[in-house]
């Protein structure tokens, strides 16, 4: 090989290392943040070229004041992340023999956000249709919910993509009050609160109840009591939601009185303000605790040596209800038996010794009750 053909093997060689484009990656690639937090990416060139780099945001838009670079333009360095600054990210490396971007995600978590359409606070009059929108933004995606200020009941929406609303096709004088909407996500929780005030014409009733939500324990007494204004003075009557009133109840005026109540006195109860003008309503939710009633099931049961017991406690009362076993007249359960949280005894193989009362206690937060079981084992 002569002279001149190796310095054209060596040229071209030359030529086509020195003539690349630059390559370009980006570390990390995707990255998450939470608001406030501050995030850097790194543009890595090849070895062999010295380009220059740029950072600029995917759209071609500026980079945010808040977004930094190194001396050399290798680094971006986002401050105080905000939720704006969520997107793409693109390096571009330019040298003579070409340009090559790499490109960097940015995901920045946040707290919801919430703005509600009208924001009120809103006067309407009897009979008018109401809509509100509640709008929520935040990172993950939040839920929505609307409840009325001083119950926990959750309102029936209607929910589309990020807006929940809740609309009355004709608001009754008892629909005024303070709602409020509340967007949740793993990072945080936003309520926002509007007022509504419902305008009645002239005279016609407005009910109310003393206490909108009650829980009593059972064979308690309980009084809910209802006012209303109107002119003329509008007449008061109680009912109960797809139910009839206890019979053990009196009407005072605006006063109900249940005497006694049990678990299914529980319910929704209405009191309707009624005159010349039009009508009223309130509402008072009334859950009924109870203690538990115990019962063993089998109450006796037969076995021979080696076989396997199994008796089940149950209770009926208002829950959480916990369980504890015991055999009358000794310290403790015989070696080897197990009692769970769902009221269980198991006793894998039982001896002789093992006869006798077994004794199961169910209680909860009102109180107590037990119940037996005869296990008797012949050889």
């Amino acid at each position: 090989m002569d002279f001149s053909h190796a310095a054209l093997i060596l040229c071209s060689l030359l030529c086509s290392v020195v003539g690349q484009a630059p390559v370009v990656t980006v570390e990390p690639h995707t990255t998450t943040v939470r608001q406030g937090e501050s995030v850097s990416f790194r543009c890595q060139v090849g070895r062999g070229t010295q380009p220059k780099i740029e950072w600029k945001r995917a759209n071609n838009q500026a980079l945010p004041d808040n977004a930094k670079t190194g001396p050399n333009g290798a680094v971006l360095t986002i401050v105080n992340a905000r939720p704006a600054n969520q997107g793409q990210y693109r390096c571009v490396a330019t040298s003579s023999a070409g340009r090559s971007t790499a490109m960097a995600v940015l995901n920045v978590k946040y707290a919801p956000k919430v703005r509600l359409v009208p924001a009120g606070p809103l006067r309407v009059r009897v009979g008018d249709p109401v809509s509100i929108e509640c709008r929520a933004t935040g990172r993950p995606r939040p839920t929505l919910t609307w409840k009325r200020q001083g119950s926990t009941l959750q309102l029936v929406t209607v929910e589309t993509s990020d807006v929940n609303t809740i609309k009355w096709p004709a608001v009754r004088p008892e629909d005024s009050g303070v709602y409020v909407c509340q967007a949740e996500n793993n990072e945080g929780m936003t309520e926002v609160k509007v007022a509504i005030t419902v305008e009645s014409g002239p005279g016609a009733p407005v009910a109310s109840v003393s206490s909108a939500e009650m829980t009593v324990v059972e064979g308690q007494i309980v009084i809910m009591e209802c006012q209303a204004s109107g002119s003329p003075p509008p007449v008061i009557s109680w009912s109960k939601l797809r139910a009839p009133l206890p019979w053990k109840h009196t009407v005072d005026g605006g006063v109900l009185t249940l005497t006694s109540v049990g678990r299914q006195d529980s319910g929704q109860y209405i009191c309707n303000a009624t005159n010349v003008h039009g009508f009223s309503e309130a509402y008072t939710q009334m859950e009924v605790d109870s203690p538990p009633y115990a019962t063993c099931l089998p109450d006796q049961v037969k076995l021979h040596p080696g076989d396997a017991l199994s008796l089940q406690c149950l209770a009926h009362g208002s829950h959480p209800i916990q369980f504890q076993w015991s055999r009358v007249g000794r310290v403790n359960l015989p070696a080897g038996s197990e009692a769970t949280k769902d009221g269980k005894l198991l006793i894998p193989r039982v001896k002789l010794a093992d006869s006798g009362t077994y004794k199961c206690v169910a209680t909860n937060y009102i109180g107590s009750s037990e119940a037996q079981a005869k296990v008797i084992i012949k050889a």
